[in-house]
């Protein structure tokens, strides 16, 4: 397992990747132990795994969207709300399958 405070789950992990990744399209320059809590990866190795799952066809175009969306606003979509129910359906999907995937890596608990 790499050396680092893994993340609580999937989704705090995906959290961090897109934040880090949108700072960094910003100009931010995102460096490897800069961070108050050390992690056993950096950004581009939880985007890496939500990738291959898409090239595997594991998640379709839908959950790319529903966790882009999701993760910009650095909160999931909530199933009491009639216009998040489809969301929710998909980010639950897709965390079923990053998870374990996370887990696996070390990245995750």
């Amino acid at each position: 397992m790499a050396e680092g405070q893994p993340f609580a789950g999937a989704e705090e992990a995906w959290f961090w990747a897109v934040q880090a990744q949108d700072a960094k399209a910003a100009g931010a320059r995102v460096a490897a132990g800069r961070g108050l809590i050390e992690r056993p990866c950096e950004p581009q190795d939880v985007l890496r795994v939500v990738d291959r799952l898409y090239r595997t066809r594991k998640l379709l175009r839908d959950h790319l969207h529903v966790l882009v969306h999701y993760g910009r606003r650095q909160g999931a979509p909530e199933p009491d709300r009639f216009r998040e129910q489809r969301a929710h359906a998909l980010w639950s999907e897709a965390f079923d399958l990053i998870g374990p995937a996370l887990r696996e890596k070390g990245i995750a608990r």
